[in-house]
């Protein structure tokens, strides 16, 4: 399917063009699971063409019998199906203050869906994994030249690692379906990898190689971009981001919508987290002097969000109001009410000032 063909017959809101970034409107969206067709993209390079006839995913490196597999072959080995949500690192990034370099997500660089696939676990344990490998390599077959400074000298292929405790628990799928069919082009067709729990560049499109290695990766997009900045011993160190943070966002009503006074509206959201369950929500309607909690709509499944909702009474007074919602997890962790400065203009997982306004229907008669 052609690039123009794949956008030109849905509703997603355009970020950028080339490389093609489209984001979901998430007010649009009641269901559990996210309409491909409605499924934000985030593309590193252009999208790659790949012949399904001559497809090969290679699985080498610090193994003990390396791998080759054509399409048919991966489709032909026990399968796993499982929900998870993936969000972009730099989800939300328009309410970050000042304003910073990036796409600027709003709220839907995110989605939930049902992936099918092979458990990586289960390709490891075939090639036999050896006991010094540190790093699991995922590459694609997208390839080109990023923006962030230090560039690399030449073009490069889209690549990032996973820990090899992750890549061995059996969360991780190789996978070649989204929602009961094939994956659309630009997620990834006709393989790619599904990394629950982690932001979404960990989730490699158009993936051709999974390799085994003994040291930790560096690679430009493991380091570069999409890294933050921890402490170590007292001292900044450079670390790849890693696990969704937990996180809500409220998607109706919209930002800056107009609502009516002394009427019940429900204002309806979504919660997600990493390695963790979402166990509640609470919503403000007065910019935090108070909170009050949500209903969720649907139960605790891991790596999945939760839908919630909650009824306010909207008030007499027409004005500016600011609403909030902050997620808790099982782990005893909420949401924070400021940005973290050391993940820059990533990982917003902040609680995120939706501003709307109450107004009479004939106020401006």
């Amino acid at each position: 399917m052609r690039d123009t063909e794949q956008i030109s017959r849905v509703g997603l809101t355009i970020r950028q063009k080339e490389p093609v970034n489209l984001e979901t409107p998430l007010d649009r969206v009641d269901s559990y699971l996210t309409p491909a067709e409605l499924f934000y993209i985030r593309d590193h390079f252009k999208a790659p063409a790949i012949d399904v006839a001559s497809y090969r995913l290679r699985v080498d490196g610090a193994v003990a019998k390396p791998l080759s597999l054509t399409y048919g072959e991966l489709r032909e080995l026990p399968a796993e199906t499982r929900i998870a949500v993936m969000e972009c690192a730099g989800n939300g990034r328009v309410f970050l203050v000042p304003p910073v370099p990036g796409t600027q997500w709003e709220l839907g660089a995110v989605g939930n869906a049902e992936w099918t696939g092979v458990p990586l676990a289960a390709l490891l344990e075939r090639v036999g994994l050896h006991p010094d490998a540190c790093e699991i390599v995922l590459e694609g077959a997208d390839r080109g030249t990023p923006n962030e400074r230090p560039l690399p000298p030449e073009p490069i292929s889209y690549a990032r690692s996973l820990a090899k405790d992750k890549a061995v628990n059996g969360d991780v799928l190789i996978a070649y379906s989204m929602n009961g069919r094939d994956l659309p082009l630009h997620h990834g067709y006709p393989v790619r990898a599904v990394v629950p729990g982690h932001y979404g560049m960990a989730s490699v499109k158009w993936l051709t190689r999974i390799e085994a290695v003994r040291e930790p990766f560096r690679g430009y997009w493991q380091t570069t971009d999409y890294g933050y900045w921890a402490r170590v011993d007292g001292k900044p160190v450079r670390q790849p981001l890693g696990e969704v943070r937990l996180k809500s966002e409220i998607v109706r009503p919209r930002i800056f919508e107009t609502v009516a006074p002394n009427e019940i509206y429900t204002i309806t959201g979504i919660a997600w987290a990493g390695e963790t369950d979402v166990t509640g929500v609470d919503v403000t309607t007065n910019g935090g002097q108070t909170w009050s909690e949500a209903t969720f709509l649907d139960p605790i499944r891991r790596y999945a969000w939760r839908r919630w909702t909650f009824d306010w009474l909207t008030p007499g007074a027409p004005g500016r109001y600011v609403l909030r919602s902050r997620a808790t997890s099982a782990d005893g962790s909420a949401q924070p009410r400021e940005h973290d400065p050391n993940y820059g203009n990533y990982v917003i997982d902040h609680t995120l000032p939706i501003e709307v306004f109450v107004e009479a229907a004939d106020a401006s008669r």
